[in-house]
């Protein structure tokens, strides 16, 4: 069994119909029922807001919906979360009282909401799935990352 955090471009890709989103369901069998998918409560309302800020119409409010009610979230309501919120936002900063950044590499501004995110894998134990890179330093360290190439699509998961 694996546990899966999904980020936000993953969601959007879903919505949206993308390729790699296709690729991503594939791959990784996210809704296998031996896996389990979810989500951080920062991606649920960073959706919600990109759907209001794009003026998403019924049709594709329908779809994240769909989307949103299929996959579980994870509340921002506990001590280890808040830690880990803190311990991964240290290190980006070079500032870990444990873990030191990797050789030539100095910090990372990561957005809150994005450090949320990994924090929520981190206390999990899941692996994040996202289009992003910024999250490739985390990865081994805090928790296991899959970068996810938007080019790919659902054939090359074979």
């Amino acid at each position: 069994m694996k546990t899966f955090i999904l980020d936000t471009n993953i969601l959007l890709g879903y919505i949206r119909g993308a390729g790699f989103a296709s690729y991503v369901e594939k791959k990784f069998e996210l809704f296998n029922p031996d896996n389990i998918s979810l989500i951080s409560i920062v991606s649920h309302a960073e959706i919600y807001s990109l759907a209001n800020k794009l003026g998403w119409g019924k049709p594709k409010i329908d779809t994240m919906n769909d989307l949103l009610n299929k996959i579980p979230h994870v509340k921002i309501d506990s001590y280890a979360l808040i830690n880990a919120f803190a311990e991964i936002d240290s290190f980006n900063e070079g500032k870990h009282q444990t873990k030191k950044l990797p050789k030539n590499m100095s910090s990372r501004k990561i957005e809150d909401n994005d450090v949320w995110i990994a924090a929520t894998a981190y206390v999990l134990n899941a692996t994040l799935i996202s289009t992003d890179k910024h999250f490739e330093h985390l990865d081994k360290v805090f928790f296991d990352f899959i970068y996810i190439d938007q080019s790919l699509k659902e054939s090359d998961a074979n």
